[in-house]
């Protein structure tokens, strides 16, 4: 006869094997037997909260793409500085994926008759001034936070960017894509509300916002650390969240697997 306790051993044998045979298989894979897909993506801010976000992804094997830019922080010499530099190579070492926000978060602001593009950025020596760029000098500010992203994580960043603030043209994503990056956006439902005001939208509002919105496909987006918001967002919402999106039936892919990206991927990775 069996005892209860050894079954209950057992038990808990067989759940922690499940469990390292799930965090072995890699994300792709994962991915292809996900039903209703969701492509979580985070953008750098302060990384106040960049270690609570990462111990709730790791707690609950959650996939996601970073976009990275080198902008100021509250501890240490940016986020993309050597302060931070074990924070990125622990992601990759995790499975994450990872893409360029720009090296200074630098806005798209208006196409030029010349065909050029005013620009700001919001980090580094010239925040908050206006400069007129050429195609090729937007395209080197995306490589060089690509290659920065490759230096820290020992993986090739995606083939992809996100403008700061998603602010684009048509003419200036030809432009990038032309140089090798495609944009990637946001779903509607995606914006998960974290650069908003915490007096006017509270985190238990947009936890229900987002649970009650979220559609399979939807690229989500949150940062790591926004300066204006007093009651921070993360990780007091994106916890329960992918609890109640997973309980929803649910699941986290990196945008390497989006179908609108994966083939550009593909082709644009060497």
């Amino acid at each position: 006869m069996v005892s209860g306790h050894s079954i209950t051993r057992r038990a808990s044998a067989a759940a922690v094997a499940l469990a390292l045979i799930a965090a072995a298989v890699p994300a792709h894979a994962q991915a292809a037997s996900c039903a209703k897909p969701l492509y979580l993506t985070f953008d750098t801010g302060h990384m106040e909260v960049a270690p609570l976000i990462a111990d709730v992804l790791n707690r609950h094997q959650v996939k996601v793409t970073f976009f990275g830019a080198n902008e100021r922080t509250k501890v240490g010499d940016g986020s993309l500085g050597d302060h931070w530099a074990a924070w990125w190579r622990a992601r990759a070492q995790e499975g994450h994926e990872f893409a360029s926000h720009t090296w200074d978060h630098t806005y798209w602001r208006a196409d030029l008759p010349d065909g050029r593009f005013r620009v700001r950025a919001s980090a580094g020596a010239s925040a908050g001034i206006d400069h007129t760029w050429t195609a090729a000098q937007y395209c080197a500010e995306i490589q060089k936070a690509a290659d920065r992203l490759q230096q820290l994580t020992g993986r090739k960043p995606l083939p992809v960017f996100r403008a700061p603030g998603g602010k684009t043209s048509t003419r200036f994503l030809a432009a990038t894509e032309a140089c090798g990056y495609k944009h990637v956006g946001w779903s509607p439902a995606g914006f998960l509300g974290d650069e908003l005001p915490s007096e006017s939208a509270s985190n238990a509002a947009l936890l229900k916002k987002a649970l009650r919105d979220v559609r399979s496909g939807d690229i989500l987006l949150a940062h790591l650390g926004i300066w204006s918001r007093k009651d921070p967002w993360a990780p007091a919402v994106l916890e329960p969240l992918i609890v109640g999106l997973k309980d929803k039936g649910f699941c986290f892919a990196t945008l390497r697997d989006h179908p609108a990206y994966r083939d550009w991927i593909a082709r644009n990775t060497r």
